[in-house]
C-alpha cells in the first residue's frame, strides 16, 4: 500500500513539475518578446486648460490587436504645432461629436514624436473609442495627418507606430505579424454584432469598419510596421507564426456609454 502511495505521489510530483516548467517556459517565451516603451508626451503638454468632464476611463484585460488610423487633418503641420492639432481633435470630437475624450490611445506626429491620447494611462489597457465594433482589447494608434494614395509617410512615423504596436502587443506576449479572432459589438462595422472575425494583429481601421481610413499610403506600409514591430519585440524572421489565433471576448459594458463605440475618422 506504501509502495502504490508513493507512486501515485511521485506520479503526481513529475505531472506538475512538468506544468511548472512549460508555464515558466511560456512567461520566458513572452519576456523575451516584449518591447520597451518608447518616450510618449503626456496629455497634459496638447490638452492645457482644454480638458472637459467626462466619466472614468474603462479597462480591458490585455490588449492583443492594434489599430491605425490617420486623423484626416493636414499635412504640412511644424511639428511644434502637433500638440495644437491634437488638441483642437479632442475638441471636435468632444465638442461637435459630443464623445467623453479623444478616441485614439495614441497619436503619432511626422517627426515620430508620440502623444498620449485618450486617458487612463499610456501603461494600461485603456478601452479607446477608435474602432467601431472593436475597440476592447485593442489599442487605436492614429498617424497626424492625411495619407491618401501617392502621399509619402515619413519613415520617423512609421517607426513610431511600430514602437508603440511592439510594446503595447508585446505586454499580451502578441506576435505583430499573426492574425487574432475579434468579437464585434457592434453592428455598424463591417462585422454584425456577436460575429467573430480574423483579423491582422496589427490592422488598419478599414479592416474592422467601412472607412478609407488610415488612407491607401498608410495602409500599404502595414506590412512594414508589422516587421518592424516583430523585430523590436526579438522576433526573428525564422520564427514560426502561430497557427492558432487570439481570442478577445466581447465585453458587454459597451451598453453603459454608447459614446464609447463611436470612432475617430
Amino acid at each position: 500500500m506504501a509502495a502504490a502511495v508513493a507512486l501515485v505521489l511521485c506520479a503526481y510530483g513529475v505531472e506538475h513539475a512538468a506544468e511548472d516548467s512549460a508555464a515558466r517556459s511560456a512567461a520566458r517565451t513572452a519576456a523575451a518578446h516584449r518591447a520597451p516603451a518608447p518616450a510618449v508626451v503626456p496629455r497634459s503638454v496638447w490638452l492645457g486648460e482644454a480638458e472637459r468632464d467626462q466619466p472614468p476611463p474603462r479597462y480591458d484585460d490585455e490588449v492583443v490587436a492594434v489599430f491605425v488610423h490617420h486623423t484626416d487633418s493636414p499635412n504640412g503641420y511644424d511639428c511644434a504645432d502637433a500638440p495644437g492639432i491634437i488638441r483642437a481633435l479632442y475638441e471636435g470630437q468632444t465638442g461637435a461629436r459630443d464623445w467623453d475624450d479623444l478616441g485614439y490611445n495614441f497619436v503619432v506626429d511626422r517627426c515620430g514624436t508620440v502623444y498620449e491620447g485618450r486617458a487612463g494611462g499610456t501603461d494600461r489597457p485603456v478601452t479607446g473609442a477608435h474602432t467601431q465594433g472593436f475597440n476592447h482589447r485593442t489599442t487605436g494608434i492614429a498617424a497626424l495627418g492625411t495619407f491618401t494614395e501617392g502621399v509619402e509617410v515619413p519613415r520617423e512615423m512609421l517607426r513610431a507606430i511600430a514602437a508603440v504596436a511592439a510594446w503595447k502587443l508585446g505586454t499580451s506576449g502578441t506576435d505583430p505579424r499573426a492574425d487574432v479572432r475579434l468579437v464585434s459589438s457592434n453592428g455598424g462595422s463591417r462585422y454584425a454584432a456577436g460575429t467573430t472575425a480574423v483579423l491582422p494583429t496589427v490592422a488598419g481601421h478599414s479592416d474592422g469598419y467601412m472607412t478609407d481610413c488610415p488612407g491607401a499610403a498608410l495602409r500599404a506600409r502595414l506590412p512594414e510596421i508589422r516587421s518592424l514591430a516583430a523585430r523590436l519585440q526579438g522576433r526573428g524572421t525564422g520564427d514560426t507564426l502561430p497557427d492558432d489565433t487570439r481570442t478577445a471576448v466581447r465585453n458587454d459594458n459597451d451598453t453603459r456609454n454608447t459614446r464609447n463605440e463611436e470612432q475617430a475618422p
